[in-house]
């Protein structure tokens, strides 16, 4: 009896069984499910959010960071020793051209001056000196050899006459030598002199003044630093990838935090020949013109480069592009002929210059607003409804 209890209890288990696994298969082929071959968005209409497919012009553009510098900065530092008498400037003070800037002490180097032209006016009176004695030698000799021609003078006087010719002749060259020397003396003693003051060899702003009168220096020690700055640099560094991209001569654009609501233009001046070995990066200089003197050297700079600039092309959201199957590409929305409604279909694209909330399209052309929300749900050919107006930019 209890045996076949259990038969029977069994068997109803059994039927049951076989009713859920038949009622869990005939739900999974229902229209809406994704089922064997159907992909999510097929078989039901899926609500989208699309945006129309404008035609601008576009820019790409690369953002690099770095530091306002001078056109050029140089050190106006004395080449010789001495005590500083006198400073003009200050910072931030403009200075011209050739306009002294500070002198030294120049008691000492004077007096190396008149004691040089001692020396030469010395050298001059041998020099005459020299001279003379020479010219009466050369006379001396002329008469021996006249006379020893006609045979009153003898041999010894005549070796005697071209010795003494010979000795006043050395003597004459060594005189003449003594006072290119003296001369030259003389001319960097005022060298020396000259040096004492010290002036601007560009004009631009005292950028940092070193010393104070009564200093003593010595030669090649820092006096004041100059700068110009009518126009700046701001050197920055590119990673390999950009290297091709950046050209001299491409349109730049600088902001600072001083002036942030201002844009500086430049271009792009020079480009180093060279990566850096360890990071792979190499320098760029990028010049603007600061004709209104705002940029000061020192500042924090952040640039921006134009890589190429097209007129016309079709711009789209980026969020709109997706991968489907291993392709990059969009989903467009289409008027549906059968059914009066709209269907999405997918198509290839290739793109271009990106801003990073949008990119061009560079082909193909694309006809209809692209999906931009509910992509993710779609297959080519799915049926959608559009979830309220399409987007436009500036909105």
């Amino acid at each position: 009896m209890k045996k076949k209890i259990l038969i029977t209890v069994g068997i109803i288990f059994l039927i049951f069984l076989g009713w859920r696994i038949v009622s869990l298969f005939t739900s999974s082929k229902e229209p809406w499910g994704p089922g064997p071959g159907r992909g999510p968005g097929q078989g039901r209409t899926v609500a989208v959010e699309v945006s129309d497919v404008r035609i601008k012009p576009m820019k790409e553009i690369r953002e690099f960071t770095g530091t306002v510098n001078p056109i050029y900065r140089y050190i106006i530092a004395p080449k010789v020793s001495g005590r500083v008498v006198e400073i003009t400037k200050r910072i931030g003070d403009w200075v011209n051209k050739g306009e002294i800037i500070a002198r030294l002490d120049d008691a000492e180097y004077q007096q190396a001056v008149l004691e040089a032209e001692a020396n030469l006016k010395i050298s001059k009176a041998s020099l005459n000196e020299a001279e003379s004695q020479f010219e009466l030698t050369r006379q001396e000799l002329e008469r021996v050899r006249s006379l020893q021609e006609k045979g009153i003078s003898s041999s010894s006087e005549l070796d005697t006459a071209e010795t003494e010719y010979s000795s006043h002749q050395s003597r004459l060259e060594l005189a003449r030598a003594q006072v290119e020397q003296r001369e030259a003396a003389l001319k960097s003693a005022k060298i020396r002199l000259e040096y004492t003051v010290l002036a601007a060899t560009e004009p631009g702003f005292i950028g940092e003044r070193y010393v104070d009168e009564g200093n003593l220096l010595s030669a090649n020690s820092p006096l004041v630093s100059v700068v110009g700055i009518d126009s700046v640099i701001v050197q920055a560094t590119i990673i390999e990838k950009d290297y091709a991209s950046i050209k001299v001569g491409q349109s730049a654009e600088l902001q600072v935090d001083a002036f942030p609501e201002t844009i500086f233009t430049g271009k792009v001046a020079r480009i180093a020949p060279v990566l850096e070995e360890a990071s792979r990066v190499a320098k760029v200089e990028v010049e603007f013109e600061n004709k209104e003197r705002l940029l000061k050297p020192g500042m924090f700079a952040r640039v921006s480069v134009v890589l190429q600039e097209k007129e016309a092309v079709q711009v789209i959201p980026v969020e709109a592009i997706i991968k489907n199957n291993g392709k990059e590409g969009v989903f467009v929305v289409e008027e549906d002929a059968l059914s009066g409604g709209n269907i999405a279909r997918f198509y290839p694209i290739e793109t271009g210059i990106s801003t990073g909330t949008e990119i061009e399209i560079a082909s193909p052309e694309i006809k209809g607003p692209v999906v931009i929300l509910g992509q993710h749900l779609l297959q080519d050919g799915a049926s959608v409804t559009l979830n309220g107006t399409s987007k436009e930019e500036g909105r």
